[in-house]
């Protein structure tokens, strides 16, 4: 038996709502018009966890991944294919499927099915497993008759996403470990290294220069108020991200994202190609244009680029066309313009934007390929800068006192 949230109108028209217990949705319909309600809608209430299972969640550890997706996505397409009652292959793909939260979401579109939903509908109740964009394409293949196809289209579009992101994370691997040993090395420094420094200097007492003195400051400090740091360290990490959710805030961060030396331009490059990958998919798939570029907005994952999309369909809710409304945005660049131009003219936007797409992919690939060459000279100074600090810092007060010795 299963609970149920309801939401209906009584016989005097106000509008009420509940929890039950039955054990189809049907069942709920029932009650509820026997008790002269008539019901709005009636959806599955989420099942209780343990502890851990309710942790795991909130923290997103359980999400389902990009490869869950795919696989499902290619599942899906193999049966509807092979012409196999969707209930049924809903049900064969959920048994197999590892990741716990998918495999829920998978029994929720059954019952959905099985209730006289329609399989977007089932989808679009977990929308945290299913974004918008993913139900929009199902929903015009459920329409149009070619589901097989619109599973096809998801399973080759999260295959690019997931190549891409793959790309960024083992071009990025490098340059932040580096980042990260320099961070740890220079934390041993001042916990292990210079306190003897300072013993010894301290001993000899003699006049230190002003490197010396910050240097052994920053480590008395960090040696005696490291706790401090650590809270003040966690605190800032904390206060950021409760600030990037905010939406002025993620709009800012993702505008300075685009604006950073090196990466900023890979960046942006990449979520141009998203932008056409996208916009190329829901206008193959036939999601009317309005609509297609609200998803689109939300599927290029950077709030300041989404902004833009945006206003491109207020723009196009006027009556302009798409290259003049993306022109007056005046973020994108000439190529992307004169592309859609050139598809609209022609009639193949799809097609101009998918070239559009793999133009600047084939530019992120260049560009992710030499990003080593780009960020090293500027991790070897800020490694010789802080080499000739700490050098300065230690020998200076040495070579002072063995010059007295010496005179």
């Amino acid at each position: 038996m299963s609970s149920f949230l309801w939401q209906g109108r009584n016989s005097r028209g106000q509008l009420v709502n509940g929890r039950v217990d039955a054990d189809h949705v049907d069942r709920v319909a029932e009650q509820l018009l026997k008790l002269d309600i008539t019901p709005i809608s009636i959806d599955q209430a989420p099942e209780k966890e343990g502890a851990a299972m309710g942790l795991s969640a909130r923290l997103g550890l359980d999400k389902p991944t990009l490869n869950d997706l795919i696989l499902f996505s290619r599942q899906m397409y193999t049966l509807t294919k092979a012409g196999v009652p969707l209930i049924q292959g809903l049900k064969n793909v959920g048994g197999s499927t590892r990741n716990r939260q998918l495999a829920e979401g998978i029994e929720q579109v059954v019952d959905a099915l099985e209730s006289g939903r329609g399989l977007a509908a089932g989808l679009a109740l977990r929308p945290h497993i299913f974004p918008p964009m993913y139900v929009s394409i199902v929903r015009v293949g459920e329409t149009s008759g070619a589901l097989e196809q619109a599973f096809m289209q998801m399973a080759a579009y999260l295959e690019l996403e997931r190549d891409f992101r793959a790309r960024m994370k083992a071009a990025l691997r490098y340059p932040i470990m580096v980042i990260v040993a320099m961070f740890i090395a220079v934390a041993i420094l001042m916990v292990y290294v210079v306190p003897v420094f300072a013993n010894f200097f301290a001993r000899q007492d003699a006049e230190l220069p002003l490197p010396t003195r910050l240097i052994i400051a920053t480590s008395d400090f960090a040696v005696n108020w490291w706790w401090l740091i650590l809270l003040a360290l966690g605190g800032a990490i904390f206060a950021f991200r409760a600030w990037i959710r905010t939406d002025n805030g993620r709009y800012l961060w993702d505008r300075t994202k685009l604006r950073l030396p090196v990466i900023g331009n890979i960046l942006f490059q990449g979520t141009l190609a998203r932008f056409a990958r996208s916009f190329a998919m829901t206008y193959r798939a036939g999601v009317p244009l309005i609509q297609g570029l609200t998803l689109v907005s939300r599927a290029v994952e950077n709030e300041y680029v989404g902004q833009a999309v945006a206003d491109m369909r207020t723009g196009i809710e006027r009556g302009e066309s798409v290259s003049r409304t993306a022109q007056a945005t005046g973020l994108f660049t000439p190529l992307v313009l004169q592309m859609i131009s050139v598809g609209e003219e022609t009639g193949e936007v799809e097609n101009m934007l998918q070239e559009t797409a793999e133009f600047y992919e084939r530019e992120v690939d260049y560009d992710l390929r030499n990003m080593s060459s780009y960020i090293e000279p500027i991790l070897l100074v800020f490694l010789a800068g802080l080499v000739l600090i700490l050098a300065l810092g230690v020998f200076l007060p040495m070579w002072d006192m063995g010059s007295a010795a010496l005179g």
